[in-house]
């Protein structure tokens, strides 16, 4: 019998979301529930998006949570390397097998002949997607186009009638026609492969027996399927998973709620009520206890109890649940080590101290001037943002207009944040100390406290976003209408 061998592979492109961390354990369970292997790959072939440092916040988030993996970065196996940015020579190889046996093209068309298909199919109310121009280049004229040095990707070929029924063992038989699936690049015009290349072919020769992913993934399914055919190899079992989902049944996203593992461990979860929770999501323990730990989950795991219907990511339940572990799982000695350990980390205490001297008489006043460093969800009330110079309506827009100036940045640092709402004061033709009053009351919950920003930098951007959004909510929100008009001139800046 073929080894039970599964896989989570995130792109470094970003937050470590609490999405990965759901999917990483389900397939963890699997695996170990049927004496496999769980393996981790870092999906980097975004050469301008992906970052080292978001590789790291994902190692250091998923093994805060508990979900070290068998094989992957730091734990090398015998598949690796487990870096797709390193596998470069592994893609070439088989690319130029699917061109040798007609499976795949060359693609000289230009962004702009693109940009019109798309816009005379959207005229047309046909199906989007390429439209076989270089499928008829002899292997002649590509060589010609290539030594003139002309830019182009590798695409798939596509049947044109029918098909493709493939099993999804949680949902059943699945029909797509083939008039739905695009010409897909495999290889784009820097040489590097996309997504759904680089994951069959990595997902083969690490023998990976059954891929357990989110179902935004099913439509993409008949594309995978057919180049496991292109190859000559057997395809893996496929288990698409219900995407967790906001309490208004909307996927879930940063845009409304904390979607970040950082945030929860900045917010003093406990890794093992977040893990726990993260277990719930669609799936139940035999016995119908809520609260189990990742040992008790692997033992009883049985993927076929999973409910597809859409679950719901809530926070409130999600804090008594955290509040069940503190109080049955912690000694009084236990939760004062954990505390001290989450409220008074020396790095994080390192850098708050120097702001705190400066302004302090007495250790007594610690507390109230730098409590909002270790605090959650501030109290805070339209009356807290009243100031002679911005109205309700600017301190909304400095709000958002931040919100997003922080969310395009890579790193959160003092001198980025600085820079950064400098410019955008300047934009916005406010005086600094008038542009930051509403982020000394989001932030901080006072109109007068430590250097903002200094603050932001050591809150880290998942609180501070957090922190920002609470504050727009505060003075009213924003509706849809409302986001359209502000992106627009924030976009114009």
């Amino acid at each position: 019998m073929k080894k039970v061998r599964t896989r989570i592979a995130p792109s470094p492109t970003g937050d470590p979301h609490v999405g990965t961390a759901y999917i990483a354990l389900f397939n963890r369970c699997f695996a170990h529930q049927h004496g496999g292997d769980f393996v981790l790959r870092i999906e980097d072939t975004d050469r301008e998006r992906s970052t080292s440092k978001s590789e790291q916040d994902i190692l250091s988030s998923l093994k805060w949570l508990g979900l070290s993996w068998d094989e992957g970065p730091g734990c090398e196996g015998g598949a690796g390397p487990y870096r797709q940015s390193e596998r470069s020579a592994i893609y070439a190889k088989h690319i130029q097998q699917l061109l040798d046996n007609g499976s795949a093209f060359r693609c000289f068309c230009s962004s702009e002949r693109l940009d019109e298909v798309r816009k005379q199919q959207m005229l047309d109310k046909s199906q989007p997607g390429y439209d076989g121009h270089c499928l008829s280049l002899t292997r002649e004229e590509c060589e010609s186009k290539q030594a003139a040095g002309d830019q182009h990707v590798i695409r798939m070929k596509i049947p044109q009638d029918g098909e493709c029924e493939f099993e999804d063992i949680l949902r059943g038989k699945v029909n797509i026609a083939w008039s739905q699936i695009d010409m897909q690049v495999l290889i784009k015009s820097d040489g590097m492969p996309t997504y759904h290349f680089a994951n069959v072919v990595d997902d083969h020769l690490m023998e990976i027996s059954h891929v357990i992913r989110g179902e935004e993934w099913i439509n993409s399914t008949p594309k995978h399927i057919l180049l496991y055919q292109y190859f000559g190899w057997e395809a893996p079992q496929f288990y698409h998973m219900p995407l967790l989902r906001n309490p208004d049944k909307s996927k879930l996203s940063k845009r409304k709620n904390p979607t970040s593992i950082r945030y929860y461990e900045a917010m003093g979860y406990l890794p093992e009520a977040l893990l726990n929770y993260l277990g719930m999501m669609g799936w139940t323990m035999p016995s119908g206890e809520e609260k189990f730990s990742l040992a008790d989950m692997e033992v009883s795991f049985d993927i076929s109890r999973v409910s597809l219907g859409g679950p719901i990511f809530d926070i409130e339940k999600l804090d008594w649940l955290n509040g069940k572990y503190i109080r049955e799982e912690l000694s009084d000695e236990e939760f004062a080590k954990r505390f001290a350990a989450w409220a008074f980390d020396p790095d994080k205490v390192a850098q708050i101290v120097p702001l705190l001297k400066q302004r302090v008489e007495r250790f007594s006043d610690v507390v109230s001037l730098g409590g909002f460093f270790v605090d959650g969800q501030l109290e805070l009330s339209e009356a807290d943002f009243q100031h002679k110079s911005v109205e309700l309506s600017l301190a909304t827009k400095i709000l958002q207009f931040t919100l997003w100036k922080l969310e395009e940045v890579e790193e959160i640092s003092r001198s980025v944040v600085e820079a950064e709402l400098q410019t955008l004061a300047g934009q916005l033709g406010l005086k600094i100390r008038d542009f930051l009053f509403p982020l000394f009351v989001a932030i901080s919950g006072k109109a007068v406290s430590t250097s903002v920003i200094e603050s932001i930098a050591i809150l880290g951007i998942d609180i501070t976003r957090a922190r920002i959004r609470h504050g727009i909510s505060v003075v009213g929100g924003i509706s849809k209408k409302q986001a359209k008009v502000l992106e627009k001139e924030y976009r114009s800046l």
